[in-house]
């Protein structure tokens, strides 16, 4: 199997299934001297991980990640860092009407078709359990983004099912286990989300990153546009269906007029563009949010067929999040780290020695974290003027 590795200067190749022994990765291409331990690590994992609260799986992992090697006397030092994380509550009898079957809106029957061997048993290597091992790898580039250059990445729920929830404030997003940045809605989300469950049904999410302090220069225009790389690093993500970069498909109805981010000596006056103009970082924060499709493996009953072709009834069981989007923000925010860090290496290899006079502005006037609030701003402030 191929596809199994990120990035070009800074690589991450992942390993393991589901209901395998472990899964790990491989990170290569991590400068040297990075102050490193499995506890930098571990923040995150925690974040991410299952059976945190009622409203997602409750698979019990502890994803307490090993360091087995690339760092010496508690310093990165060059060399290939090996992340090792024990699967430790497998319960495999869960997926054993699902040998023959596959189930509808999950990878089952493409990975039948193309491999023709799979692992039933939780999805195998297309289960979401994958992504543990990329928000472990992503730790090392956050750390090292924000001790060489500042960066600070962030993510909120903007979005569950039919609920939208606003952006408040930063503090609020660890407070609740949704990640929401409104306490107000909090009561809500909970109230839908014990709806559902009883249910046994799904539902969809959108996630809002941000990266901040981002240097102007990061990208290139062409096949290494900065924000080609995010989507596609955001496509990967499992249930990923969506990704807007700034406004998105709020610019199709935007005038150039509008849409425009007008620069002054002060900084940028908008930030539709979601800090990216020709495939290169502008010095704003980037902003993205990505579309979750609702959880395929459900207790509803489903039509589907079975590997001889004959139709069948799949009504799948065990411990699944109802929405995967609620686990979804610290993944979002480790693949921004991924691409960023690697963009940033590729940056200091060719152009760490290019100056010029114009004086490099400050990111965005009014800075704000939500790109729904810069769009309605600037609306605001057009309809004055066409008045």
């Amino acid at each position: 199997m191929a596809g199994n590795t990120l990035g070009r200067v800074f690589t991450v190749t992942s390993f393991g299934e589901s209901h395998g022994p472990a899964i790990g990765c491989v990170v290569d291409g991590c400068p040297p001297g990075l102050a490193l331990s499995a506890e930098d690590i571990q923040q995150d994992l925690d974040r991410r991980k299952p059976g945190t609260s009622r409203h997602v799986t409750q698979r019990q992992e502890s994803d307490s990640v090993e360091i087995l090697s690339g760092v010496f006397e508690g310093r990165t030092t060059g060399t290939p860092i090996a992340l090792l994380i024990r699967n430790e509550d497998q319960r495999s009898r869960d997926y054993g009407n699902l040998i023959d079957t596959f189930r509808p809106g999950h990878a089952d029957y493409t990975y039948w078709q193309k491999y023709g061997i799979r692992d039933h048993r939780g999805g195998g290597r297309s289960s979401a359990r994958e992504t543990a091992v990329r928000v472990a790898a992503a730790a090392i580039a956050r750390k090292w983004l924000k001790e060489k250059h500042g960066v600070v990445i962030r993510g909120y729920l903007s979005q569950l099912g039919p609920i939208e929830v606003p952006f408040t404030n930063w503090a609020t997003v660890a407070t609740n286990p949704f990640f929401a940045a409104d306490d107000e809605v909090v009561e809500k989300l909970e109230s839908y989300m014990d709806d559902l469950r009883k249910a046994g049904d799904s539902v969809g999410a959108k996630i809002t990153a941000v990266a901040e302090h981002v240097p102007v220069g990061w990208g290139a225009p062409v096949y290494a546009k900065l924000d080609a790389d995010l989507a596609g690093a955001m496509m990967s993500i499992n249930a990923v269906k969506a990704v807007e970069i700034g406004a998105g498909f709020a610019s199709v109805e935007q005038r150039g007029s509008e849409h425009g981010d007008e620069l002054t000596p002060d900084g940028f006056v908008t930030n539709h563009a979601g800090g990216i103009l020709g495939g290169i970082s502008t010095g704003q924060d980037i902003v993205l949010t990505v579309g979750i499709k609702p959880t395929s493996s459900i207790r509803v009953p489903r039509r589907s067929i079975d590997k001889q072709g004959n139709p069948s009834v799949v009504e799948t069981s065990g411990r699944h999040d109802p929405c995967v989007g609620i686990r979804a923000t610290p993944i979002a925010e480790a693949m921004m780290a991924l691409v960023l860090m690697d963009h940033a290496l590729l940056h200091r290899a060719q152009n760490a020695d290019v100056a010029t006079t114009t004086p490099k502005i400050a990111g965005s006037i009014a800075r704000t974290a939500s790109p729904s609030k810069g769009q309605a701003d600037s609306k605001a402030r057009q309809k004055t003027e066409d008045r």
